[in-house]
C-alpha cells in the first residue's frame, strides 16, 4: 500500500483530496496536517468523512509527514508549497503540488504572483499535470504542477484543434464562470452568501493569474504564441466551471467534422467526453465527478468555432485531477478512487 500524505487538508481541495484518497484501494492514507487551532480528527472537521477514515489532522510538520508517507499532496496557498516542496523531495518523496507554484516560470510566476520564486532548480524538474498532454512525462516525474481549473477547462477545450493546426493562435476568446469554492476557504466579503447570492460578475478581466498558464500551455500546443482574453466570472453556486471559448479557423470545417476530430483526439481517454453533434455541457453533468464534458458547435459563415467546456473546479480542476496525475506516477489504474 502506498503510504499517503495530505498537507493542507481543511481547505476546499484539501477536504476533496481526502474523500477521493479515502476510497482509493491502493494507498493509505497516513498523515493529514492544516493550519488549525488544535489537532482534531478530520471527520470530526468534515462529518461527512464519518465511516470513511479515521485518524487525526495534525498541525503543520513536515518532518513528521516525510516519515509517514512516501507520495504528498500539498493543497497549500500560493507562496507556500515552494518552500514545502523541496524539503519533500529531498526526502525522496514524491510530490503533486496543487498551487500555483510549479506551473510557470520563475519571472512570469514573479510578475503574477508578486513574490520571488524561492524553488528555481524545482522548477526545471516540475511536470505540468496535464494527464490528457503530458501523460509520458508524468508517469517518471517526482513533482507535479497540478494545473488550475479554469486552464483545465480551456486547455483541453481547445487541445485538438491547436494540435491539428486548425485553428488560428492569434485571438482566443475565453469566457469563463465559475462557482465560489474556486476562490478558496477563506473570510472575504465578496464571497459571502449575501454578496453573491442571486447575481454575477465578471472580475480580473485579462488580469487573471490563471491567464498567463493559459497562454503557455496554449502556445506550446499552437507552436506559437496565443493571443488570449480571458474574462472569468463568479457564479452563485458552490462548484463548477463552464467555460465558453471563440477561437477563427484557418480552414473550413463543419460541426460534424470537429466533433469527430475531438472525438478521435479524446478517444483513448477515461476522463474527457466529447457531445454528440448538437449537444452542449451543463455543470450539473459533470459536477462532483473527475469528468470534462466537450461540446463544439461552428459556425461556417463566420469561420469560427465555438466550444463549450464543463468541469467541476473541485475534482478535474484540483483534486481529482492530483489523484488521478498520483495514479499514472505510482502505476495505479488511472481511474483508481475516481469513478
Amino acid at each position: 500500500m502506498l503510504k499517503v500524505g495530505v498537507i493542507g487538508a481543511t481547505g476546499y481541495t484539501g477536504e476533496e483530496l481526502v474523500k477521493i484518497l479515502a476510497s482509493h484501494k491502493g494507498i493509505q492514507v497516513t498523515s493529514l496536517t492544516a493550519k488549525i487551532d488544535k489537532a482534531e480528527k478530520i471527520q470530526s472537521i468534515f462529518p461527512s468523512l464519518e465511516g470513511k477514515i479515521d485518524m487525526m489532522c495534525e498541525l503543520p510538520d513536515e518532518d513528521m509527514v516525510a516519515k509517514a508517507s512516501d507520495f504528498v499532496f500539498l493543497a497549500l496557498p500560493h507562496k507556500i508549497s515552494m518552500e514545502a516542496a523541496p524539503r519533500l523531495l529531498k526526502a525522496k518523496k514524491k510530490v503533486v503540488d496543487l498551487s500555483a507554484d510549479y506551473r510557470l516560470p520563475a519571472d512570469i510566476y514573479t510578475k503574477w504572483y508578486g513574490a520571488a520564486h524561492k524553488d528555481v532548480d524545482g522548477l526545471k524538474h516540475a511536470v505540468y499535470g496535464l494527464p490528457e498532454l503530458n501523460r509520458e512525462k508524468i508517469k517518471t516525474a517526482s513533482l507535479i504542477a497540478n494545473p488550475g481549473c479554469y486552464p483545465t477547462s480551456i486547455i483541453l477545450g481547445l487541445a485538438p484543434l491547436f494540435k491539428e493546426k486548425i485553428a488560428d493562435p492569434s485571438l482566443v476568446i475565453a469566457d469563463s464562470k465559475s462557482g465560489v469554492t474556486g476562490a478558496g476557504r477563506r473570510a472575504d466579503m465578496a464571497l459571502s452568501f449575501g454578496e453573491v447570492n442571486e447575481s454575477l460578475k465578471a472580475y480580473k478581466i485579462n488580469e487573471h493569474q490563471h491567464s498567463p498558464e493559459i497562454s503557455q500551455e496554449l502556445s506550446k500546443l499552437a507552436g506559437s504564441e496565443v493571443g488570449l482574453v480571458f474574462v472569468p466570472h463568479l457564479i452563485p453556486m458552490n462548484r463548477g466551471i463552464l467555460s465558453t471559448i471563440y477561437i477563427k479557423l484557418k480552414r473550413g470545417i463543419d460541426t460534424k467534422e470537429a466533433v469527430g476530430l475531438y472525438k478521435n483526439f479524446y478517444k483513448s481517454e477515461p476522463f474527457v467526453k466529447v457531445l454528440a453533434e448538437g449537444q452542449l455541457p451543463q455543470i450539473k453533468d459533470v459536477r462532483t465527478t473527475n469528468f470534462c464534458y466537450i461540446g463544439i458547435k461552428v459556425d461556417t459563415e463566420k469561420g469560427l468555432a465555438i466550444i463549450v467546456s464543463a468541469i467541476d473546479n473541485l475534482t478535474k480542476g484540483a483534486a481529482g485531477q492530483a489523484v488521478q496525475n498520483m495514479n499514472i506516477m505510482c502505476g495505479f489504474k488511472e481511474t483508481e478512487g475516481l469513478l
